[in-house]
Formats: structure tokens, C-alpha cells, sequence
């Protein structure tokens, strides 16, 4: 393993060891580490595709707080893989510099969200 190694530090409190990246929101973890890793690439910087999250879990077993969180910490290692990120960022770039608004997307639950709000906009505006 050669250059600059990311490491991102995670913290949670559940019960359970925490010791692989397999949860649904697992999936933003990882492209925040390609993110890092792609842009100390864009610096300059030799950068391992191997970076690590110390992940630290909050005890819930103790049976009293007392004044004194205590963790479990693990080590996790991810291969990341940066090649998605510099078209994200030009696609973002295009959209936010566009002249209007994106049509929504039908699967995105925020789109959802959005398009329930504009129904009701639209029906206070029949009154």
C-alpha cells in the first residue's frame, strides 16, 4: 500500500458490533470516502485505494451512565472506487447552472416529497 491512506471516523450508539459497511445508508459512508480519496487524488497526492472508517459504537450494556460514554471501536477497511465522483460533480454543476427547475425523479422519495407539496400549492391557488 503506497501514499496517503483515508480514514473516517463514524460514531453511533446501537446495539450490536458494528464490523462490516452492509446497513442501506452504509452506501453514503462510501461515497464519502470516494469523495475524499478523489479529491486528495485531484491534489496531487498518491492516494491508496484501501481507506479505513474507525467506526465507534456507544456501549448500551453498561447499567449506568455515570458521567462516562464508553465505545467499542472497529476497524473497518474499504477499496474505494472514485471513478463515479468527477461526472456526479459535472452533472451537479450542469444542474445547478441550469435554467429551471429538474424534472422529478420517480423513484426519489424527495421528488415525492416535493411533488405533494407543489399538489397542495396548486390547490390553495384554485381557492
Amino acid at each position: 500500500m503506497a501514499g496517503s491512506v483515508v480514514v473516517d471516523y463514524k460514531s453511533t450508539s446501537k446495539a450490536g458490533r458494528i464490523d462490516a459497511l452492509d446497513q442501506p445508508w452504509h452506501v453514503g459512508y462510501k461515497r464519502q470516502m470516494e469523495i475524499y480519496q478523489w479529491l486528495l487524488r485531484r491534489k496531487g497526492f498518491e492516494v491508496s485505494p484501501t481507506g479505513y472508517f474507525v467506526y465507534c459504537n456507544g456501549r448500551t450494556d453498561r447499567a449506568a451512565f455515570d458521567g462516562r460514554l464508553e465505545f467499542e471501536v472497529t476497524l473497518i477497511a474499504y477499496d474505494g472506487n472514485d471513478s463515479w465522483v468527477e461526472q456526479a460533480i459535472t452533472d451537479a454543476h450542469a444542474c445547478l447552472n441550469a435554467p429551471g427547475i429538474p424534472a422529478a425523479g420517480g423513484s426519489c422519495k424527495h421528488c415525492a416529497y416535493i411533488g405533494a407539496i407543489e399538489k397542495v400549492l396548486d390547490k390553495r391557488r384554485d381557492c
